[in-house]
């Protein structure tokens, strides 16, 4: 099993910026995706970001391509998504995520691994 604490999250203005960390611990190994969803009140989780754990390779939703970057430093272990050009609508609870399955996976349900969240809220 692996262990995934988030850090990062707060309050911000539109067009501002934030950093998300993801401490990865346990059986890292095993890591094959890592990935942020985010669920805001009365909606469903949603798909962000995700990052191939070995190779880098990087995948994001189309509402935050082009603003938010996903990277990883392997050594230790944490994962880091950096959001800029912030909007009200990126206001949700985001969770970091991690599978062992291989391949792109964009679905939720697929991940076994969670964090615990950590509110992002986007003032107008």
């Amino acid at each position: 099993q692996v262990q995934l604490v988030e850090s990062g999250g707060g309050l911000v203005q539109a067009g501002g910026s934030l950093r998300l960390s993801c401490a990865a611990s346990g059986r890292t190994s095993s890591i094959y995706t890592m990935a942020w969803f985010r669920q805001a009140p009365g909606k469903e989780r949603e798909f962000v970001a995700l990052i191939l754990w070995s190779g880098g390779s990087t995948g994001y939703a189309d509402s935050v391509k082009g603003r938010f970057t996903l990277s990883r430093d392997n050594a230790k272990n944490i994962g880091y998504l950096q959001m800029n050009s912030l909007k009200p609508e990126d206001t949700a609870v985001y969770y970091c995520a991690a599978t062992d399955r291989t391949g792109y996976t964009f679905n939720y349900r697929a991940y076994n691994d969670w964090g615990q969240g950590t509110q992002v809220t986007v003032s107008s």
